[in-house]
């Protein structure tokens, strides 16, 4: 039972709204169903990252992967095969079951590509921040007295 009152950061910020709001929702991640398909991210760069799902037994044609609005939706479902009323499963390890994995992306990420490999899908993110909202240095000048302009004639 983690919660926190966040009423103070709402009186002192500006902006923030996304972020608390996002503290504020409970932990979906709770049971079984929401640690399938396991996954791991990682930085591959300054402003790069890769997710990595493991989808055994899951073909490019049975995931989709959906971007909106800082948020990215890996969905993955097995298409139903006429053979597989035919056979009579003696033991099933590998998981198959339909599954939706979502992902809070934070602003100005980006997903750059993805592809499927030995089971695993691999989806590549960067975060490009415009160009104007990169910081950027303000000289400081000289606060002498500005020279008088001469009235002009007419």
């Amino acid at each position: 039972m983690r919660q926190f009152d966040l009423s103070p950061l709402y009186r002192s910020t500006i902006g923030f709204d996304r972020l608390f709001s996002l503290l504020d929702q409970p932990s979906f991640a709770e049971g079984a169903a929401a640690s399938y398909p396991p996954y791991n991210i990682e930085r591959t760069g300054e402003t790069a990252y890769r997710l990595t799902l493991a989808v055994a037994g899951f073909g490019e044609n049975e995931l989709s992967i959906e971007t909106r609005q800082n948020a990215m939706t890996i969905k993955g479902e097995k298409a139903a095969r006429a053979e597989d009323e035919t056979r009579e499963m003696l033991y099933q390890g590998i998981a198959a079951r339909a599954f939706e994995r979502r992902f809070q992306l934070a602003d100005h990420v980006q997903v750059t590509g993805a592809r499927l490999e030995n089971g695993l899908l691999h989806v590549d993110l960067v975060r490009e921040i415009p160009e104007a909202q990169r910081p950027r240095a303000i000289p400081i000048g000289h606060a002498g007295p500005r020279p008088v302009e001469s009235p002009r004639a007419a």
